[in-house]
């Protein structure tokens, strides 16, 4: 073996140590590098959301005066459980009527620690809303967007204090606008969704993924009267609970206009059978003999096809638009009589209890 040959031969393992270890020194270089990238990349998340609109969803927790068992005198004691939220800044709080229903004293708990007691401004059974007010300052304000139109499919966060457990978030998405015969008056519209409300979550905050309240939760359907849930679940819009806000606020209760009568959708099938044009409408079955229907000479099995000149496919929409007339107003109707069109100009009345 020559020189060259011998130097040649020391030199190759030197070589090749170099390498592996340039390997090694950069390789781990390259996975640092890497695990960085990763732990910086931004993940799918509601949290900002979650951030805007969750200060403002308190906790609601009702007391009662009850016999004690140990002194025979009455004494507050813990009677039911739910959520709020703060509508402004003048410390206006909603919820569902039913959780603070049969309430002595309202405890409201903020998230940030501050308890205060509540006072009740108002209540409306037909659509178990309820209106309270606290005084502080500095109160958190859930986000609101009038214009916002809830869509079926729209990502939806539920927020509120079930079983206790502290604030919660559940999501899940709009099923179905417009579901009604849930309410004890059968007309309200709810909004239908997956996300999962239970006990404690009502009157909490249904939000969207900008942190915008959609609706306020209200109840959880249970098939067949069982204990386990479908994962259905509905809210009342925030359109209607701030119309039935307001009025509460400033009158302290709801006045809603009525016609005095009570009515269905007309069958479509059954309209084709008696050869009506008019399949989307709304066929009177009673009316009240001292009511604003009546006095107008409005007949049973008249078909309702106008109000005010504007036309509504279902039952619901038509009585909210009566509801929505003040009281002592002037209202012309196009009915369809006997395959008759015909117009009667109707004063309407004050609902005071459930119908239309």
């Amino acid at each position: 073996m020559n020189f060259k040959e011998f130097f040649l031969y020391l030199l190759k393992p030197i070589f090749w140590g170099v390498i592996i270890a340039l390997v090694i020194i950069y390789g781990a270089k390259l996975s640092t590098t890497l695990m960085h990238l990763s732990a910086d990349e931004k993940v799918a998340s509601y949290s900002e959301a979650v951030k805007k609109a969750s200060p403002s969803v308190v906790n609601i927790y009702s007391q009662q005066y009850l016999d004690s068992s140990i002194d025979n005198k009455q004494h507050l004691q813990p009677t039911g459980l739910g959520s709020g939220i703060i509508i402004d800044n003048k410390g206006y709080i909603l919820t569902n009527f039913h959780v603070i229903a049969k309430a002595d004293q309202i405890l409201i708990a903020l998230q940030d620690g501050r308890l205060f007691t509540a006072s009740v401004v108002g209540s409306d059974i037909v659509t178990d809303l309820a209106v309270l007010q606290i005084t502080g300052d500095n109160l958190p304000v859930i986000p609101q967007n009038p214009l916002y139109q809830p869509q079926v499919g729209d990502i939806v966060l539920a927020i509120g204090n079930p079983y206790n457990l502290g604030q919660t978030v559940t999501q899940g998405i709009i099923s179905a606008t417009g579901r009604n015969g849930m309410s004890s008056s059968g007309r309200q519209d709810f909004l239908q969704t997956d996300a999962a409300i239970n006990e404690g979550n009502s009157g909490g905050a249904l939000i969207n993924s900008r942190g915008e309240l959609v609706g306020i939760n209200t109840s959880e359907f249970y098939s067949n009267n069982q204990n386990s849930s479908s994962g259905i679940s509905f809210a009342i819009p925030y359109q209607l609970s701030q119309r039935v806000m307001k009025s509460l606020i400033a009158h302290g209760r709801v006045i809603r206009g009525s016609l005095g009568i009570v009515a269905e959708n007309l069958d479509p099938l059954i309209a084709r059978l008696w050869g009506l044009k008019a399949q989307n409408s709304i066929v009177i079955k009673k009316i009240d003999e001292s009511g604003p229907a009546a006095l107008a000479g409005i007949e049973v099995n008249d078909i309702l096809l106008k109000i005010d000149g504007i036309a509504f496919d279902t039952l619901i929409a038509a009585m909210d638009k009566v509801a929505e007339i003040k009281p002592g107003t002037k209202t012309k109707l196009t009915l369809l009589r006997k395959g008759e069109q015909i117009e009667v100009e109707v004063v309407i009345g004050e609902l005071n209890s459930i119908g239309n």
